[in-house]
Order: C-alpha cells, then sequence, then structure tokens
C-alpha cells in the first residue's frame, strides 16, 4: 500500500467526484460515508494479497483455531488539504502490535525492554508454577482416598447404627419381659444392666465418628496444604496482575480535537464500572483517532469492519461493518470525539414517531395489539413513547403492568395487552409454563440448505457492548429454538421460528450465530445488515383466556 506521512494512505483512483461529509461519523450507529466503503475496499484487497505477514483469519481452508479481527479506516484530511485515510486493527495482529501501514498502538506494550513484559515473564513463571502444582499426582490419589474414606465412614457407622436399634428393640422386649414375670428387686437388675449395654453402645458410637473423623481429617489436612500453596500462589499472581493491569492504564492517554489529553483511568472514573475493562484503549477507532490528533490530520469520516472467521460466542461476519463498542470504546471516545461536529445520534429519535398501534381484538380483560417495527414495548432510557406509554393513555382506568410480553423493538407483530392485575397474573403464568404457542415469520438473508431444526444456543448480554447478546456454555441462560423452512426465493430464505424459550434477541442471534443458522435475519442492524427494516414478524400467537379459559388464536401475517 502506498505510504505518504508515515500511515497517511492516499487513495488509489480519484475521489473528485465523491462529497465530503460535512460531519464526523456517530460512531455508535451508522451507515459508511461512501470514502469510508472505498478506503475499506482498499484495505481488504490489501489483507487478501499483502506477503508481509501471517495472521490466521480462518478464511483459508483447513486453518486452526482462527482469530478474527476488526480494522477500522478513518477519512482524514491532511495540512495540504489532501484526502486520504488512515488504518488501524484491534489489539494485536500477527502476534506484533507494529505493522507497516497501519497506525500503532496508542501505548505499546509489547516492547521488549518495557516493564509489561518484565512482569508477564513473572506472571508466566508463576503461571507455570501453578500448573506444575496442580499436576501433582497426590492430589488426586488424597482427593480419591477421601472420597473411599467417606464412604467407608458412612457405612461404618451406618452399619453400627443399625445394630444399635436392634439391641434397642431387643432391650425392650427384655424389659418388658423381665416387669411381667420378675420381682421388683430382679427387675430393678436386669433394667440397669440393659442401660449400661445402652451407655456402652453409645460410647462405642462416639469412638467409632471419633476414629473416622480423625482419618478423614488427616487426608483433608494433608490435602489442603498442598491446595493451600496453589492458592497462596494464585492470589499472589492476581495481585501482581492487577498491579500491573493498573500500572499498564496509566501508560495510555488520549487527545482530543481540543489537544485535552486525559488518561484511561480518569475517563473510566466517570462510568458506573470505575475502572477500565480489559484491553480498553486496543480498539481500532482509539488508534486511529491518537494518530490523526497527534499528526494534525483532520478526521473526517470513520468505518470499522470485521475480517476472518466468526468469534464462538459474539456474532462478528466476515467483511460486514461494525459500530465501535459500549463497554471499551464509548467512554474513550466520549472524551476523543469532544469539540468535534457529529452527526445526530439516531438512538436518540423516537423511531415510534408517527406510527400507529393496530388493535387486534379487545373484550373486557384484555386486548391483542399488532406493533409496528422500530416502535420499543415499554419506555427505554431516552425514549419514552411506548406500547405501555400508548396503552396507559388510550386505557387510563387498567390496572396492573399492562405488559404481558414483550417484543424487541425492530420487531413487529402479535403483543397481548392486560387491562387489569388479575388478568396480567393469569396470563403471565401461561408464558411462566411455557403453555402459550407463539410463531414468529422471518426473511433472513441467505439460503439455509435444512429443512427444519431446533437450535439450543445458551445465550447472555454482551456486557462490554449492550445490547448484543452473546453465546455462553458458562454464564448464558438456555434458550431454544424450533425452526422450520416456508420458501427460498432470490438468495433468501423465508423461516417459521417457534421460540421454546423467550431470550433477549434470541432469534435474531439463533439465526445469525455460526452454531445456529448462520445467515443472519435480514435488515438486522445489530448481527447482519442493515436494511429498511428488521424482517422479522411475530405473526401467531394462541392462550387460553383469563376468564371464559376459551382457547384462543391469533394470527397477523407479516408485511414484508
Amino acid at each position: 500500500m502506498p505510504l505518504q506521512e508515515n500511515c497517511f494512505t492516499s487513495f488509489k483512483e480519484s475521489t473528485d467526484s465523491y462529497v465530503l461529509p460535512e460531519r464526523f461519523t456517530f460512531p455508535f450507529y451508522y451507515e459508511p460515508h461512501p470514502l469510508c466503503l472505498l478506503a475499506a475496499k482498499e484495505l481488504q484487497h490489501y489483507l487478501e494479497t499483502q506477503l508481509e505477514w501471517q495472521h490466521n483469519f480462518g478464511i483459508a481452508e483447513n486453518e486452526k483455531d482462527p482469530v478474527g479481527k476488526m480494522f477500522g479506516v478513518l477519512l482524514v484530511q491532511n495540512k495540504q488539504k489532501k484526502i486520504g485515510y488512515l488504518t488501524a486493527f484491534s489489539g494485536k495482529l500477527a502476534g506484533v502490535n507494529h505493522l507497516s501501514s497501519f497506525v500503532p498502538p496508542v501505548y505499546d506494550m509489547l516492547k521488549e525492554d518495557g516493564f509489561y513484559k518484565q512482569e508477564e515473564i513473572k506472571l508466566n513463571r508463576l503461571t507455570n508454577e501453578i500448573e506444575a502444582l496442580e499436576k501433582n499426582p497426590k492430589i488426586k490419589e488424597l482427593k480419591e482416598s477421601l472420597e473411599i474414606e467417606k464412604e467407608l465412614s458412612v457405612k461404618s457407622i451406618s452399619e453400627f447404627r443399625g445394630v444399635i436399634i436392634e439391641s434397642r428393640k431387643k432391650r425392650k422386649i427384655k424389659r418388658a419381659d423381665a416387669e411381667k414375670k420378675l420381682d421388683p428387686a430382679a427387675y430393678l437388675r436386669i433394667k440397669e444392666g440393659l442401660a449400661k449395654e445402652s451407655t456402652k453402645q453409645k460410647n462405642e458410637l462416639k469412638k467409632r465418628i471419633t476414629y473416622w473423623e480423625e482419618r478423614i481429617q488427616k487426608i483433608v489436612t494433608d490435602l489442603e496444604e498442598i491446595i493451600s500453596k496453589i492458592e497462596f500462589i494464585k492470589d499472589h499472581r492476581k495481585n501482581i496482575s492487577n498491579a500491573l493491569q493498573k500500572k499498564l492504564f496509566d501508560q495510555y492517554h488520549f487527545l482530543n480535537s481540543n489537544g485535552d489529553k486525559k488518561s484511561l483511568c480518569d475517563i473510566f472514573k466517570e462510568t458506573p464500572q470505575g475502572i477500565p475493562p480489559a484491553a480498553a484503549g486496543e480498539c481500532a477507532a482509539p488508534k486511529l483517532l491518537q494518530y490523526a490528533f497527534e499528526h494534525q490530520l483532520k478526521p473526517l469520516a470513520m468505518a470499522e469492519f470485521w475480517w476472518g472467521e466468526s468469534p464462538k460466542s459474539a456474532i462478528r461476519k466476515h467483511r460486514l461493518f461494525y459500530p465501535a463498542c459500549q463497554g471499551k470504546c464509548k467512554p474513550i471516545l466520549g472524551h476523543m470525539l469532544q469539540g468535534m461536529n457529529l452527526d445526530e445520534n439516531p438512538l436518540l429519535n423516537n423511531p415510534a414517531d408517527g406510527k400507529n398501534i393496530e388493535i387486534v381484538y379487545e373484550d373486557e380483560e384484555l386486548l391483542l395489539i399488532n406493533k409496528p417495527a422500530e416502535f420499543l414495548s415499554v419506555p427505554g432510557k431516552t425514549i419514552q413513547d411506548s406500547v405501555y406509554l400508548r396503552m396507559k393513555m388510550q386505557f387510563p382506568k387498567a390496572t396492573g403492568p399492562l405488559i404481558v410480553h414483550r417484543l424487541d423493538m425492530s420487531t413487529s407483530g402479535l403483543m397481548i395487552i392486560a387491562k387489569s392485575k388479575d388478568t396480567h397474573k393469569y396470563l403471565q403464568k401461561q408464558f411462566i409454563k411455557r403453555s402459550v404457542k407463539k410463531r414468529y415469520v422471518a426473511l433472513l438473508d441467505g439460503l439455509i440448505e435444512e429443512d427444519e431444526g431446533i437450535i439450543d444456543l445458551p445465550l447472555r448480554v454482551d456486557l462490554d457492548d449492550r445490547p448484543r447478546q452473546l453465546v455462553c456454555y458458562e454464564h448464558g441462560k438456555p434458550a431454544k429454538t424450533k425452526w422450520e423452512v416456508i420458501e427460498r426465493s432470490n438468495n433468501k430464505t423465508k423461516v417459521y421460528f417457534y421460540p421454546i424459550t423467550g431470550r433477549t434477541h434470541q432469534l435474531r442471534v439463533h439465526s445469525a450465530h455460526v452454531k445456529g443458522l448462520n445467515t443472519a435475519i435480514l435488515g438486522d442492524d445489530l448481527y447482519g445488515r442493515k436494511s429498511d427494516r428488521l424482517h422479522l414478524h411475530a405473526e401467531a400467537i394462541e392462550f387460553n383466556h383469563p376468564t371464559t379459559k376459551e382457547l384462543m388464536r391469533f394470527e397477523v401475517k407479516a408485511k414484508f
């Protein structure tokens, strides 16, 4: 790639016919400017043809353990008013921080003589020491012995308790027989003897319990001695790691167009979490802006795209553009973009403005509505207009929460509205018991070969990029979706979705994820490509009426 002014890259083709952007990109929701698309096209061509370095993106066949990357382009103007662009990658690429054509990191933690590499060596030594200790065969032996001793203990004590119970029964019979047949003095002697026998057995039980407790405690002590050493080293490693992370964060300082510099720690002090998340400042967007400000280049627009195989948890598609992340980048870019004329935040605009809610059915207890696409079910942080607010205004005498279940803002279709608390409670029970039957129709942005199936992928929120959801087998909630193909045409597939669970963005993630259908719903601006709308519609619903107990079914066809 031709280089001028270090990382400043000139366009290969003429840009005279392009209109420059009037305002800088709002980085958290945008359509790439045509010049950013051109810059991305040139960068992608470079990625496909360069021979300077190697990185396993998972694009070529038989590549193992691929790592896709987010790349960014920043349209800039230099001091001579010439238009060009900068390029960056998130994190490391090909195992390094510096590669020709790409802007450098804000701080290079990989310098051989830097403190990070030195401390990393210490951490690696501790990690190796922990791994070696955890492989100690004595741990396995002691754990197995502990289980055996516990089983023998339970068996021995249980068997002796059985002996005590049988002896108690026999003594009871002897006492009763002696009381009938013997004189008082002889009966008293028999009774005292039986009491001594009982006491002797109780003492023997105590001895047995003590005996097994001591045997078990000996193994526990030996095991804890080894484990405590491992835990001590782990705590030591954790403390070193935390101190290293803080020291590393202290090295990151970000500029803005006003020339103001702010540290990473100071930026995140003003956030709810208070401290920066891991890898904050390593994304492409901050790198690009930092380089532009340091070299007196005027930022005009930016765009970021994913290159390579999709990760196992989040949904990222090869070549698709994505906004900057909320958790790591939003606070940083909030500082870096100060003083710049930005595009308006479209997320602050009310998408329901001018839209009406169609009532499909109504009686004294409830109503069925057909929610338009891009219409909130309940009030959001910045936008209050919603199904809830509209229903509250239309039915001021209604009691209870009104909203029985929700649809994503972008999803259209049937929703049940309860007019009273009792109705709401009755209907909610049906949703909890999963007796409500729902059917969604969706148009997928590609062809699906299979005809039907069930997707089972647990989901949780992406803590670094809300409201996106992740597939997570460790912390995710169970999420199941049954699906079947209705029609295939024009490289699109129409499907029915039957959600077995009701997680946030469940159908969107199950559709787009590589372990799901690996094909996003048409118009999905979070997990696929933006279009005129999200082509997902809650088409049919079936439930029991709260008063009549009659089975009710409603269907409203999608308008796409």
